[in-house]
């Protein structure tokens, strides 16, 4: 198993200990629910979300505290309005309740107004009133058959009228088409206590849904590049596994180099030649740009262009396997303060100039397709061991016919330092072959002085880049 398969796998069992976890302390709740249910007078099995005088906090909300006096349920408001409960319904999500002022049948006005949005649409979550009552004081008669004059309340200078309205049921009915008859009140506490749910199901399972369309994702990624290696087996270079791979490099002991796309380690074949492998940091080397090198060097022969000989596509681990270069890159020859080579004569660094831009002449037009290098420097100039330059690292080359004259791409390529201006702005013309011959300029200029195109350490600041020095 990868790195990157194993990292997803114990993503995904940590998301599946959370869900056992969190259904272990919903059932807790459950049980302590269950364990707070209790009754009073005709009232019976009253649970979460109230709660009796009393009780623990996680009984039931603070507002719907109930008490039992005298064997009646009593529901006091923060308005001070006491109610008796005539009935509570967990499985229709219901409450009757009565104004204890008119308990007693007497006429009378209730003690205390009452709003049901307060209490019950925003805290009980579900739990409605089918109806309310607005009473209403005129010195005229009202004709309007919706309002009932109440005789006892009612003289000769005032008329009370009472208007009873009805709750729309839509609200309710979302709540209970909701409901199992089965699961009774563990289901009412499901629905009411929202926040738990979304924390300890609802989050583990949209992260869950979001590492698998990520999966999902990279086994696309994988799949393009299997798809076209697949496509292109005729002509493409050798398929080694990852064992394989293990095998030639004796578990990757020599190390070569350190590059911007992974590390690279000297090998050998059971023929015996001398091969370097490029092992590709995934986060780094995308599946596109596995492709360009594979199908750029793997069609090309020129003894001037690096010969790839292999490679390697498993799941996240790839390679590149190539002739082993034993004088290493151009830029350890050229620079005598960092050269760890022999330094070049003027003739020898004429040839290796003829020699890389032979390399890079055939890339443009010895092809079928003109091939767009983008990323030209000393550093992907490599040396055989008669010291003949090859062209190499083609991780950020581009195709494109040769019957245009100019390429597009949307985004800027290559190394900074060796950057065509038109890479960076369109005003400065079109992208073309010639963006990587202004690269190689750069190279001619530090083979000529010896020295990088930049340096932050020059004692005067009009030296520190080499190419507008050499202009002036």
């Amino acid at each position: 198993m990868s790195s990157e398969e194993a990292s997803i796998f114990s993503t995904f069992l940590f998301c599946l200990l959370m869900f056992v976890f969190s259904t272990s302390e919903i059932e807790a709740r459950k049980l302590e629910v269950q364990m707070c249910s209790f009754s009073c007078g005709d009232v019976r099995n009253i649970s979460y979300p109230f709660r009796l005088k009393g009780d623990p906090a996680g009984c039931g909300h603070p507002e719907l505290e109930l008490s039992c006096e005298n064997n009646k349920t009593i529901l006091e408001l923060s308005n001070s309005a006491r109610y008796y409960v005539k009935r509570i319904s967990h499985d229709k999500c219901t409450i009757s309740v009565a104004d204890v002022n008119l308990a007693n049948g007497s006429c009378g006005l209730p003690y205390k107004s009452f709003s049901l949005y307060p209490y019950f649409f925003r805290h009980i979550n579900g739990y409605i009133l089918k109806s309310y009552a607005h009473y209403v004081n005129c010195s005229s008669n009202i004709i309007d058959q919706a309002y009932t004059k109440v005789p006892c309340l009612s003289n000769n200078q005032s008329n009370v009228y009472v208007y009873v309205g009805h709750v729309g049921y839509v609200f309710g009915v979302i709540y209970q088409a909701m409901f199992w008859p089965s699961m009774g009140n563990w289901i009412s506490f499901l629905l009411v206590d929202v926040p738990i749910i979304g924390r300890f199901i609802l989050a583990p399972i949209v992260f869950l849904v979001f590492l698998i369309q990520r999966y999902r994702k990279s086994l696309k990624r994988v799949d393009n590049v299997e798809k076209f290696l697949h496509n292109q087996q005729s002509w493409m270079p050798k398929r080694y596994s990852y064992p394989e791979i293990i095998a030639v490099t004796n578990h990757f002991t020599h190390k070569l180099g350190q590059g911007g796309f992974g590390s690279v380690y000297k090998g050998q074949l059971h023929t015996g030649r001398l091969i370097a492998v490029k092992m590709l940091e995934n986060s780094k080397f995308s599946g596109e740009e596995f492709i360009n090198e594979v199908s750029t060097i793997g069609r090309i022969h020129h003894v001037n262009v690096v010969q790839l000989l292999g490679f390697c596509s498993e799941g996240s681990k790839r390679a590149l396997v190539y002739e082993y270069m034993p004088n290493g890159s151009l830029d350890r020859h050229i620079f005598p303060k960092e050269s760890r080579g022999q330094s070049f004569s003027w003739e020898k660094l004429h040839e290796v100039a003829l020699g890389t831009a032979r390399g890079i002449e055939y890339l443009h037009n010895g092809c079928d397709v003109c091939i767009l290098h983008f990323d030209i420097k000393p550093h992907n100039i490599l040396l055989d061991h008669n010291f003949i330059p090859k062209v190499s690292d083609f991780g950020l080359a581009k195709f494109h016919p040769k019957e245009n004259d100019f390429v597009s791409i949307s985004a800027t390529r290559g190394t900074v330092g060796y950057i065509a201006p038109e890479l960076i702005s369109r005003n400065f013309g079109n992208v073309s072959c010639k963006s990587d011959v202004y690269g190689f300029g750069v190279v001619l200029l530090e083979m000529a002085g010896g020295r990088r195109n930049s340096n932050m350490h020059a004692t005067r600041s009009s030296k520190a880049y080499f190419p507008s020095w050499v202009y002036d």
